[in-house]
């Protein structure tokens, strides 16, 4: 036995296509919304997994360069925060700018890295489809 699902937009009714000239095709109201939908989900998800990603390498680096003690982590991170409390607002604005610059480049590197295989990953679901809504 199928299991069949009606969802809301299975239940909106779809514009009547005009009759189609000879050389174009009606359009598919459907699969566009769907493929268009699939397109916005997969590049939320690679927005998000590139973010995180991006985000974690510092913990990452940190708990390396502290042996993947807490104790010493949290010491060096104390050290961190004592100079920057200490520090000339001028220096403050600078480090905080060289962090963002830092965040970007990281994050725009690691998004044109993954780019390709993203973009196969997205032409091979849209491909994919499902016959009962061609």
């Amino acid at each position: 036995m199928a299991l069949e699902t009606t969802t809301l937009v299975d239940r909106v009714p779809l514009p009547t296509p005009k009759p189609a000239r000879p050389d174009r095709q009606p359009i598919n109201w459907l699969a566009l919304f769907q493929g268009s939908c699939l397109v916005l989900i997969e590049a939320a998800g690679f927005v998000t997994s590139t973010l995180l990603f991006v985000l974690g390498l510092p913990l990452f680096v940190f708990l390396l360069l502290a042996g993947w003690d807490l104790g010493s982590l949290f010491a060096q991170l104390g050290n961190l925060a004592d100079h920057y409390r200490t520090a000339e607002p001028l220096a403050r604005r600078f480090f905080a700018q060289d962090l963002q610059i830092a965040f970007l480049i990281a994050s725009g590197g690691l998004a044109l890295l993954r780019m390709p295989s993203f973009l196969r990953r997205l032409d091979r679901r849209l491909k994919k489809g499902d016959p009962a809504h061609v």
